[in-house]
């Protein structure tokens, strides 16, 4: 699959199919909230913010519910802090994990996704267990129709971007961890909505799986994503025999 990351894919089709929307919405407005809370509340001067709301919009998450969750940031107490934690772990078939996590609370979150993938055949690794089968990079996808190729190549490029694909569809720009939020912004100039924008962690190398172990994978992947702390999963899984 083209673009973003294999398990992104199919969990977008699911949550659609599933009309599971409430889960989805809280795990965005936790991102939404803490944003506010660690920067301005102007979505014009904190980018983190400004993607979170884009990625709510996406996700067709009510204005309320996005006002609601920026003014929540004036209620959190001092002493209640949300760390980004990242847990590294492995699935059936020795498939990669990467879980990312926005918690008040890491041994509430590292006890939950251990129990999780013990249950389902995983196991919790060590921290550099499997990033180093992953690069971290920012990802900008453009549907073609909103601008043209040299335009958005051009705006890119001389803003520091690592890679520029025409794929089917869309425009996808591969940035630097540090840059995606400097190359966004400039985007933004000539672009007002994106068809997906995110950091994440990509593969080198997929591993195949039949269709009976591809749906394996998906059970603990969908457990892992229930859990309320757990906000991104990755994985170096290709579904591409999932749906024969």
């Amino acid at each position: 699959m083209a673009g973003h990351s294999h398990w992104a894919g199919i969990k977008h089709k699911k949550g659609r199919a599933d009309k599971e929307r409430s889960k989805i919405f809280s795990k965005l407005s936790r991102e939404i909230t803490v944003a506010a809370k660690l920067g301005d509340k102007d979505p014009d001067m904190n980018p983190r913010l400004r993607t979170a709301i884009q990625a709510a919009k996406q996700a067709n998450m009510p204005k309320d519910n996005i006002s609601r969750a920026i003014s929540k940031s004036e209620l959190i107490s001092g002493d209640r802090n949300y760390e980004n934690l990242r847990y590294e772990g492995f699935g059936p078939f020795n498939i990669a994990l990467i879980i990312e996590t926005l918690t008040d609370n890491k041994n509430r979150s590292a006890s939950s996704i251990r129990t999780v993938l013990q249950k389902n055949g995983g196991r919790l690794g060590e921290s550099g267990s499997t990033s180093h089968l992953f690069f971290n990079c920012g990802i900008i996808q453009v549907e073609k129709d909103k601008i043209k190729e040299e335009e958005i190549f051009e705006i890119a490029i001389n803003a520091g971007a690592k890679d520029c694909i025409n794929l089917d569809y869309i425009f996808e720009i591969i940035t630097e961890k540090e840059d995606f939020y400097k190359i966004k912004t400039e985007l933004e100039k000539k672009i007002d909505t994106f068809n997906y924008s995110s950091i994440e962690w990509r593969p080198y190398n997929y591993i195949d799986l039949t269709k009976e172990n591809s749906e394996k994978i998906v059970e603990i992947l969908s457990a892992l994503e229930e859990l309320d702390d757990v906000q991104n999963i990755f994985t170096n899984a290709n579904f591409k025999n999932l749906n024969q």
